[in-house]
């Protein structure tokens, strides 16, 4: 029987980032039944008061983001008053860093997610994205930062929307042997293009899924084995004529391709190693 854990993030902003560190942590114990509760806009009032003294009923683990120096006071003398197991995520980091500086923080509270140029760039990313997905419209291929080609199945749609979080336009391009290619592609800067792949196995066992998720027969030719390898020898082919780099999406995640993709072409700050 699993161990159960509660988990309180508390943030006087919306939380985004106080949850991110508490899963990325948290995961990595996989026996635990970890139940998360997000507690967003924190302030010194009764608010405060009754979802520290909840933590200490449930013997919840607190995690917080509070850039507040008189909130975040309260909360840490609270949970070592009370033997609470609690995490100050951001003012370990604060301090460290107005020591190096010699400056004091200014400590506004949601400053990373104010509306800046960042934000609306990557509401732009996004919208280009979204019109140039599945290869909808060749043009775009010329305008985006980042073309992604690849057959069924190689996690092109998922993984252009992820990058289009981090403000990188990206069109996506189906390959296959029936297919025709937009005569675009040939214009687009090779430097802009990443081919994608995946291994038989894996593919086979998706696509079968995909089948009978839709209530459909799994044995038919899109999870046929010799029509999959035709659409990948295809697939090779015109990744050895563009000259493009190839990512093996197999047994990666979306956010581990994505990192790949960012290094081998420098984006938002990924440097080669």
């Amino acid at each position: 029987m699993k161990q159960k854990l509660e988990v309180f993030v508390l943030s006087d902003g919306v939380g985004e980032t106080a949850l991110r560190v508490a899963k990325a942590a948290f995961i990595q114990f996989p026996e635990m039944d970890t139940t998360y509760t997000k507690y967003p806009f924190i302030k010194q009032n009764n608010q405060l008061n009754n979802i520290l003294n909840l933590a200490k009923e449930k013997k919840a683990v607190v995690l917080h983001t509070i850039v507040s120096k008189e909130i975040c006071n309260i909360i840490n003398e609270f949970c070592q008053d009370n033997g609470i197991v609690y995490y100050d995520i951001l003012n370990p980091i604060i301090g460290t860093f107005s020591q190096m500086t010699h400056q004091e923080p200014i400590r506004k509270k949601g400053l990373i997610h104010e509306l800046d140029k960042d934000y609306f760039d990557m509401i732009s990313a996004m919208e280009f994205t979204i019109s140039n997905d599945d290869g909808q419209n060749p043009k775009g291929l010329l305008e985006a930062d980042l073309v992604l080609l690849g057959i069924s199945r190689t996690s092109k749609t998922p993984l252009s929307l992820y990058l289009a979080n981090k403000n990188i336009k990206v069109a996506n391009l189906p390959l296959g042997p029936t297919t025709n290619l937009p005569e675009q592609i040939w214009d687009v800067d090779k430097a802009k293009i990443i081919g994608l792949t995946n291994d038989m196995n894996v593919l086979l066992k998706i696509r079968r899924q995909r089948m009978i998720a839709y209530g459909l027969d799994p044995d038919t030719t899109y999870s046929d084995e010799e029509e999959i390898k035709k659409e990948l020898d295809y697939s090779n082919e015109i990744y050895s004529e563009l000259g493009c780099p190839v990512i093996n999406v197999a047994e990666r995640s979306i956010e581990e391709t994505a990192a790949i993709i960012m290094e081998k072409l420098n984006f938002n700050g990924y440097q080669k190693g």
